[in-house]
């Protein structure tokens, strides 16, 4: 990817995914697509520890890592991380990738079921697909917006499903960034996009939209080299008729890199 032009939307890691970039001689130009703020109301926290003391659930889906974390945190404030420690021990525990793993584990938490590569909601649905749930609770850590498809998946299955909201997506405070990225792709002067969530291709079209260039949009990102971390970037890009050029395998930053380094060459 030398002296090659390549957009990143990652906000939380951009600095990281740049110096890949930058490692590999490429020209990284930063247009952070989303802003993670909190969504975790401590006292809803205590209420559904209290009622999981009555009404036991029988199967808990940790999506996210800073999920985890931040439902963690939340109990240390509240003193009940003992409590919620003993309710898991109880249940089934699920986990959807190895940054929800690795939280879980550092609070000692057993971990029951793990999806698969490449951990969308079908591997996580799989691994739960011989538990009996009609008429059961299930917890589910909620990313950044509701899994509805999970959601009803477990719905149709019988079960009683609670989403945890610990953060939600929102577009980042200034879209200047956004909205220059998309002019600089009608211009033609950027030669790979790199999307490594779902919710960026939403944003980025959104503040297209306002700008009366959605269409431009999707027809200068299907002149351009898109690179997707996963099926679940992927599949929201295709949504919106987006070409996919490449997609990592594993899901992982290393793998797009090196991928997306190749198909420049």
């Amino acid at each position: 990817m030398k002296a090659k032009n390549i957009a990143i939307l990652e906000s939380r890691l951009g600095a990281q995914v740049a110096d890949l970039v930058r490692q590999r001689g490429g020209v990284p130009v930063h247009a952070p697509a989303l802003a993670e703020l909190p969504d975790l109301e401590p006292e809803k926290i205590r209420a559904l520890v209290q009622s999981l003391e009555k009404q036991p659930a029988t199967l808990f889906i940790f999506q996210t890592g800073v999920g985890t974390r931040a439902l963690f945190a939340a109990s240390d404030a509240l003193g009940i991380t003992e409590s919620l420690q003993k309710i898991l021990a109880n249940a089934t525990v699920a986990a959807r990738g190895p940054k929800p793993t690795g939280a879980l584990r550092s609070r000692g938490v057993r971990i029951d079921r793990s999806a698969t590569d490449p951990f969308t909601t079908k591997e996580i649905l799989e691994s739960i697909r011989d538990i009996e749930l009609k008429g059961q609770r299930v917890i589910i850590q909620r990313f950044g917006s509701a899994n509805l498809e999970l959601d009803r998946a477990l719905e149709a299955r019988g079960a009683q499903v609670t989403e945890i909201p610990t953060y939600r997506w929102s577009l980042p405070p200034d879209t200047g960034p956004l909205e220059e990225l998309v002019a600089a792709l009608e211009r033609g002067e950027l030669h790979a996009v790199v999307f490594t969530n779902a919710e960026q291709a939403r944003n980025l079209f959104a503040v297209a939209t306002k700008l009366n260039k959605g269409d431009s949009l999707r027809t200068s990102l299907n002149r351009t080299l898109i690179a997707s971390i996963g099926p679940v970037a992927s599949a929201a890009l295709r949504e919106r008729q987006v070409n996919i050029g490449l997609e990592a395998k594993p899901p992982k930053l290393g793998a797009l890199m090196s991928a997306l380094d190749s198909a420049l060459s």
